[in-house]
């Protein structure tokens, strides 16, 4: 028969027992108060990266505003532009160069009339002529130029109403071929022919315009 087991064995175990649970560690459960800190560190943290970012573009860009007149904001130009100056040409003093008028409507008079308008305006016009034989009857004025005189015919097409410019054709549709001195040339036509100029429009001398660019 096996052995009976005594009171005393079994408490002694169950002691034994209790005491080696009571020596393991416990495992404290997570705290959800620690897991929230650690998600609210990591937001505080991205944000401030942001900030910091956001102002170092800022102080960088250098652009600032100042109050308008009117009491809005106006953005001014920003700090690291680079200053360029454009010159606009102003308008070609009329003693400066010599105009040849020559006459292709076949209106008797007309080149010396209009001749005769132009010196009263300014203009150095040399004796009026005729278009040379081979040049047809023309209905529409043309101002031609030799190379370099491009502004100053413009100038004087203006004084027309507007008319055509071209490079001085070869050969010069002059009588001879010649322009002498002038280095624009009126082939006058029947819609300029024997009719006033226009009143001129007074000009203002344009000064240089500065306008300011991005470094490049």
């Amino acid at each position: 028969m096996g052995s009976i087991p005594t009171l005393g064995s079994t408490t002694s175990s169950t002691v034994v027992g209790m005491s080696q649970e009571q020596r393991r560690p416990r495992r404290e459960p997570v705290s959800r108060s620690s897991s929230i800190n650690s998600t609210m560190s990591i937001v505080v943290a991205v944000i401030a990266v942001l900030l910091g970012f956001l102002i170092l573009r800022d102080i960088r860009g250098g652009s600032t505003t100042a109050p308008a007149p009117d009491g809005g904001e106006t953005t001014t130009s920003v700090s690291d532009t680079v200053p360029v100056v454009t010159t606009v040409p102003a308008t070609i003093p009329l003693t400066a160069f010599k105009i040849q008028v020559a006459n292709a409507s076949k209106v008797s008079g007309s080149a010396g009339q209009l001749t005769t308008e132009l010196q009263g305006r300014g203009y150095i016009v040399q004796p009026a002529v005729n278009s040379s034989e081979i040049t047809p009857k023309q209905t529409a004025t043309v101002v031609y130029y030799l190379p370099g005189s491009e502004v100053q015919a413009a100038q004087v097409a203006a004084e027309l109403g507007g008319v055509a410019t071209a490079i001085m054709p070869a050969p010069i549709p002059t009588e001879g071929g010649k322009l002498g001195e002038a280095s624009i040339l009126i082939l006058l036509g029947t819609d300029v022919a024997g009719k006033p100029l226009a009143s001129p429009v007074p000009t203002v001398p344009v000064a240089p315009v500065v306008t300011t660019l991005p470094p490049g």
